[in-house]
């Protein structure tokens, strides 16, 4: 006599039960293993190319007006030339959103002006023209004091700053946006030594860039 195997009902809706389980837990690992390697990927990627990040100078800074008017209010026009350069070998570069001012002792000065986006090959380099200015920009009280003392000395550092965002490119990949700050001082002769005309620096200075 052959032996019947028979199961309840409720055996074999458990044995279903597990059995969709081990599936969607296959799923599971299987789309988890899948991002991992991708990441994986874009780190090794990441760390054999090693993005190096941009480095700006300053190439000129002429100032044709910074003087106050009323009540502790700045007018003033400066026109600035930037070198950016990419130093990368083989990572291309998209700035976005790039606000550039300039600042004296901690005040602003000028109000923010934008350099369009643009996108910079590997070891290649830009130059970027742009004009700052305020007109009845209030300033702090000591401003105008402050001024004085620099003219008596004989020169005037500014601080020309900007702050935007970049993407890096390798190949078809583009990164996610990173923030980076660009801080340049230049010096510029002042009062009785200062030539006639517009206050004039084109001796060229190496920027601060921090990502």
């Amino acid at each position: 006599m052959s032996q019947v195997d028979e199961k309840s009902p409720e055996h074999c809706a458990k044995k279903k039960h597990i059995n969709i389980k081990k599936h969607h837990k296959k799923l599971i690992y299987t789309f988890i293993t899948f991002i991992l390697s991708i990441l994986l990927l874009v780190l090794l990627v990441w760390f054999i190319l090693h993005p190096t990040k941009p480095e700006f100078s300053l190439k000129e800074a002429d100032i044709y007006q910074l003087s106050l008017s009323g009540f502790h209010l700045l007018n003033s026009s400066i026109q600035i030339t930037l070198l950016s350069n990419n130093p990368n070998q083989k990572v291309g570069i998209y700035y976005d959103e790039i606000q550039v001012y300039a600042s004296y002792k901690g005040q602003r000065i000028t109000l923010d002006s934008s350099i369009p986006p643009f996108y910079q090959e590997n070891k290649d380099h830009n130059l970027l023209s742009l004009v700052l200015v305020a007109n009845g920009l209030p300033v702090d009280p000591s401003f105008g004091y402050e001024m004085g003392r620099d003219q008596m000395a004989g020169r005037l550092v500014l601080n020309l700053k900007s702050n935007g965002q970049l993407r890096w490119k390798v190949g078809t990949w583009v990164s996610g946006r990173y923030m980076f700050i660009v801080n340049c001082v230049v010096v510029l002769p002042f009062g009785s030594s200062a030539p006639a005309g517009p206050l004039t620096s084109n001796q060229g200075s190496r920027c601060l860039t921090t990502v």
